[in-house]
């Protein structure tokens, strides 16, 4: 076998194998994007109800709540971006960290301060390569979030924003995450969680735009939104999760799903390769043995006379 065959052998035998490993990897993520969808689906009855009574309360109050009432002064910011924990989800991360920048970079430019917090290793990772100071970050639980892990990000957050800026606190809280739109389509988004708008809240929760019920509040409309409006953020924050979860195993997907394709393309394109070579192998050694036979003739002829 001459050295150009073995060669195209040896990256048919490892492209195979890649493609081996790249079609499994594709059927793994199939199979998780389902369920991460079925998840998604079962917690927006809640999130749907709990916005609604956010709305209510936040909307019959009379009295201003920290968490719903806008700064005159916004001076510092808190951005929570979610990534994942691993790659091999094409733009899945890049998109998201994209979008976290461009945030910063306007808030910054607005004039305030922003604090980063981080989900994921691949965000965690590209902040650090950076040398950004990160304020909290989470990691291990982003192919199958929990609300136990929702509670977790959200719990130093809203401490965040419920203390007065010069000891640490925010003006506001914003999200990036990943919103799954189809099994082909997932867009990077940013969201404000907190200081609530109480129109984008009712838009949000499908509250018709007219007349609403007036409501008695006990103790008070204030205790009201300090039990509410933490629940209102895990609940949040647990949706995006989910919605981050789906987007990157259908990123996955697709992306493990063109390597397989492509790994095929290049063991096409290796097998006729090898197939020229070792066809010119053997046209080589016909050629020889027909010269060495035609040599042998005309030396058999020499002797004769």
């Amino acid at each position: 076998m001459g050295a150009q065959l073995r060669v195209y052998k040896r990256r048919i035998k490892s492209v195979t194998a890649t493609k081996k490993i790249t079609k499994a990897m594709e059927m793994i993520a199939a199979s998780r994007v389902v369920k991460a969808q079925r998840k998604v689906q079962a917690s927006t009855p809640y999130a749907t109800e709990l916005t609604r009574a956010v709305t209510a309360v936040a909307t019959g109050a009379n009295d201003k709540h920290p968490l719903t009432t806008e700064a005159e002064n916004p001076s510092r910011a808190a951005v929570l971006l979610l990534s994942s924990d691993r790659g091999l989800a094409g733009a899945f991360n890049s998109n998201a960290i994209k979008a976290a920048e461009q945030l910063i970079k306007k808030l910054e430019g607005e004039g305030r301060e922003v604090d980063v917090y981080v989900v994921g290793r691949r965000g965690v990772a590209h902040f650090n390569f950076r040398e950004r100071k990160l304020s909290d970050t989470w990691t291990g639980f982003t192919d199958e979030p929990t609300y136990a892990d929702a509670k977790k990000v959200a719990a130093p957050l809203i401490e965040a924003i419920e203390k007065d800026t010069a000891e640490g606190g925010v003006d506001e809280l914003h999200i990036i995450y990943t919103e799954f739109v189809s099994m082909m389509t997932q867009t990077a988004v940013e969201a404000r969680l907190l200081p609530l708008s109480l129109d984008e809240v009712a838009k949000e929760a499908g509250e018709p735009d007219t007349l609403r019920p007036l409501y008695d509040f006990e103790p008070s409309a204030e205790d009201v939104l300090d039990a509410l409006l933490p629940r209102y953020v895990e609940s949040r924050i647990y949706n995006a999760l989910l919605q981050s979860a789906a987007s990157k195993h259908a990123a996955t997907r697709r992306a493990m799903k063109s390597a397989t394709d492509n790994a095929g393309d290049l063991i096409n394109n290796l097998s006729r390769l090898a197939n020229a070579a070792r066809q010119a192998e053997i046209t080589q050694e016909i050629s020889e043995i027909v010269g060495g036979t035609a040599a042998l003739a005309d030396a058999t002829a020499g002797s004769d006379k």
